[in-house]
C-alpha cells in the first residue's frame, strides 16, 4: 500500500468475534488497548477456566458478566441471534454469515440499529444510514463498541504518525506533469481538472467503484448517503 511501511513492532492480540463458548457465562476481568485497532478488548474469564479476548463494549467495566446463546438476555456486552434481538436495539460486531464469527460494525464508538424483523432476514440500520437486510439467525453483540472518543484523538505530532507506520504524503498538485495528473503550473496554482484524479488517472472522489453485479446487492434496501 501506498505511503505505508516501518512502524513500531506490534504484537497481535487473537481476538474471538464469534465468541465461540456458546452457552458459557464469562466475567470481564481486564480492559485494554489494543494497537491493532481502533477500539479497546475486553479479558474474559469463563466458568470452564478458559479466557479469551473480545471487543470491548462501551459502558462494559471489569466484573461485567456476558454470555453468548441464542437468546441471550437483551443486556450489554451480552451477544445472541438478530431475532431474538427487540427492535431498536444498538448492536455490533455482526456476523454476514452464520457461523462465520463478525465482520460488521467493529470500529471504535459504532453501532447498528435492529429496525424490523422479517421471516428469515433482519433488517439493520448500518453507521452510514445505509439499510440492509441480515441472515436471522447469524449472532451480533449487544451495545455498542468502546472508546467512542478515539474520533476526537489527535496524533499531536508528525513522529507518532509515523509510529503507526504511516509515511509523509506528497500532494499531487507539489508534483511534475509526468509525475501525477495534478502537476505541473506555477506556483500554486489548481489542478485544472473537473474532478481529482489518483496518480493513474482514474477518478478519486464522489464516483461509485461498487461491482453492480455484486451479490450482497441484492440485501441492500436503502443506499448510505454521502
Amino acid at each position: 500500500m501506498r505511503h505505508r511501511g516501518k512502524g513500531v513492532k506490534k504484537m497481535y492480540r487473537v481476538v474471538d468475534f464469534g465468541q465461540e463458548k456458546l452457552g458459557i457465562a464469562g466475567k470481564v476481568s481486564a480492559l485494554e488497548y489494543d494497537p491493532n485497532r481502533t477500539a479497546y478488548l475486553a479479558l474474559v474469564q469463563y466458568q470452564d477456566g478458559s479466557r479469551r479476548y473480545i471487543l470491548a463494549i462501551d459502558e462494559m467495566t471489569v466484573g461485567s458478566e456476558v454470555v453468548c446463546e441464542d437468546g441471550a438476555p437483551v443486556k450489554i456486552g451480552n451477544r445472541a441471534m438478530l431475532k431474538n434481538i427487540p427492535v431498536g436495539t444498538e448492536v455490533c460486531n455482526i456476523e454476514l454469515q452464520p457461523g462465520k464469527g463478525g465482520q460488521m460494525v467493529r470500529s471504535a464508538g459504532t453501532a447498528a440499529k435492529v429496525m424490523a424483523s422479517e421471516g428469515k432476514f433482519v433488517q439493520l440500520q448500518m453507521p452510514s444510514k445505509e439499510i440492509r437486510r441480515v441472515v436471522a439467525e447469524c449472532f451480533a453483540t449487544i451495545g455498542k463498541i468502546s472508546h467512542p472518543e478515539h474520533r476526537f484523538e489527535d496524533y499531536g505530532n508528525a513522529g507518532a504518525k509515523r509510529r503507526k507506520g504511516w509515511r509523509p504524503t506528497v500532494r499531487g498538485s507539489a508534483m511534475n506533469p509526468c509525475d501525477h495528473p495534478h502537476g505541473g503550473g506555477e506556483g500554486r496554482t489548481g489542478i485544472g481538472l473537473k474532478g481529482p484524479k489518483t496518480p493513474w488517472g482514474k477518478p478519486a472522489l464522489g464516483v461509485k467503484t461498487r461491482n453492480r453485479n455484486k451479490w450482497t446487492s441484492k440485501m441492500i434496501i436503502k443506499r448510505r448517503k454521502k
